[in-house]
């Protein structure tokens, strides 16, 4: 009898155990958000392996081939790992890596601790998931809750906010680093996308940043020249301008800066990382 109800245990217990391992594997939480991916993580030498470029996205770094090596970059930090090889490079500083990344199904895979780690984020395993914690953003000594993104279209707008800080963080220092020389603000913006007036601008997106009330910080609005002018005009009204509203001043932006904030958007939806607050367009 004793045997049996032993063996019964001891089943259950292996099964738990099993199940638990298995969901640690298969969910992976940044900053509390649920990562969408058609890929799952594993386990390699009692390491937890992500595909690369979920993980590396969704911490807010790019990732580019070179020479048959990958470049993770974010800020200041530059990774480079290449597969079947034990070491990698943070910053030009070779490191050993516990568990080489390798292809299955045509992804890389690599390990989920050293990623996080060098990008500055916290991992623990609990509540059955691997949960993943980034470094918060603070404007002026203040936290940010939340991105706040809208954006509008022919027949209404869409409400959407980001709330993972890594995303957030990247984000506002495209903008920081990229807002150009102060210029006047145009004679005619607006989100409407007309050619009737010289010289108009269209709204492209508004970006606000949230502290923990939901109050904004810090907002940038990015417009876009919609009327054509001419060539020698061209300086007088630049491609791109950024609208700083909490100060209301006006700067030059580049269109290389749009599009990476563009993929970040898109990369953070993709992610399961945009929650629509409002959409009028339907």
């Amino acid at each position: 009898m004793k045997k049996a109800f032993f063996g019964a245990f001891l089943t259950i217990f292996l099964f738990i155990s099993s199940s638990t391992t298995y969901a640690a594997e298969n969910q992976i939480k940044v900053d509390g958000v649920t990562t969408t991916s058609d890929v799952k993580p594993e386990m390699k030498n009692k390491r937890t392996m992500v595909p690369l470029r979920v993980i590396s996205e969704s911490l807010g770094a790019s990732v580019e081939w070179s020479n048959s090596e990958v470049i993770l970059a974010k800020s200041d930090m530059k990774v480079k790992l290449a597969i079947n090889r034990s070491t990698a490079k943070k910053n030009g500083e070779k490191i050993l890596l516990d568990v080489k990344p390798y292809t299955k199904n045509n992804r890389i895979y690599v390990p989920l601790r050293f990623i996080a780690e060098t990008f500055g984020c916290n991992v623990n395993y609990n509540n059955f998931a691997v949960t993943i914690d980034t470094k918060p953003l603070f404007i002026d000594g203040v936290q940010v809750k939340a991105l706040q993104y809208e954006y509008h279209m022919f027949m209404g707008g869409v409400v959407q906010q980001i709330n993972v800080n890594a995303f957030n963080e990247t984000i506002y220092n495209i903008f920081a680093k990229n807002i150009g020389e102060k210029v006047e603000a145009p004679a005619n913006y607006s989100w409407s996308f007309t050619i009737d007036t010289f010289g108009s601008y269209y709204k492209n997106a508004q970006y606000d940043f949230l502290d923990q009330k939901g109050k904004s910080l810090v907002r940038f609005d990015i417009y876009s020249l919609i009327s054509p002018v001419p060539s020698e005009l061209s300086t007088e009204y630049p491609e791109i301008l950024v609208h700083d509203v909490s100060k209301d001043k006006w700067y030059l932006f580049n269109d290389t800066a749009r599009k990476s904030i563009n993929q970040l958007m898109f990369t953070a939806g993709k992610n399961g990382f945009l929650k629509i607050i409002s959409n009028t367009t339907v």
